[in-house]
């Protein structure tokens, strides 16, 4: 869904609502390999075109298909959140520049709003660098092969703590050996 600049021009003063439900599963698998599939998202919201800027505001839910992180199973994932944007067009964010900082304002650079766009791009943000499968999330055992173990955060700790314990500083190793001497 897209909206051009001079049809929002009509609108300035009131917000334009609307509810939709968008199909943006080809944009998300482009933007994000790891997306195997998407439900068709629900947006509900508003633009809210002004002199000096357009703000939409959404919220969305949709699921998908995204492999664990850990085993590569595929997990159906639930998003759900809101989103507030500001646009402007360069002329538009010339004027308030010294009011508005440039990293929270999205530059206009064709004459239109695209809400698709806006939707895959803060549904790949939301996605979370792990995602387990709910066995995984119960589970306290994690993946281990020959030679090699998968450690928690925890497990980490625990070992190295017990390293540093039975490590020996190896300046003082020497005198070690001087107390066996001693007690021979």
């Amino acid at each position: 869904m897209k909206w051009s600049l001079q049809e929002l021009s009509k609108y300035r003063g009131t917000p334009l609502e609307f509810d939709e439900t968008l199909d943006v599963a080809e944009l998300l698998r482009q933007k994000d390999s790891m997306i195997q599939n998407a439900d068709p998202v629900r947006v509900v919201g508003f633009i809210a075109p002004s002199e000096d800027s357009y703000i939409l505001h959404y919220k969305l839910e949709t699921v998908l298909d995204i492999p664990s992180t850990r085993s590569l199973e595929l997990v159906r994932y639930p998003l759900s959140f809101s989103v507030d944007e500001l646009f402007m067009t360069p002329e538009q964010f010339q004027k308030r520049s010294d009011e508005v900082e440039a990293h929270d304002v999205l530059l206009i650079e064709t004459q239109t709003i695209d809400l698709d766009e806006s939707v895959a791009d803060n549904i790949v943000l939301s996605i979370p660098l792990q995602i387990l499968t709910e066995e995984e999330q119960e589970g306290k055992e994690l993946p281990s092969g020959q030679g090699w173990t998968v450690l928690s955060q925890e497990q980490y700790q625990e070992e190295m703590e017990q390293e540093q314990e039975t490590k020996v500083d190896p300046r003082l190793a020497k005198l070690s050996d001087l107390f066996k001497e001693d007690n021979e």
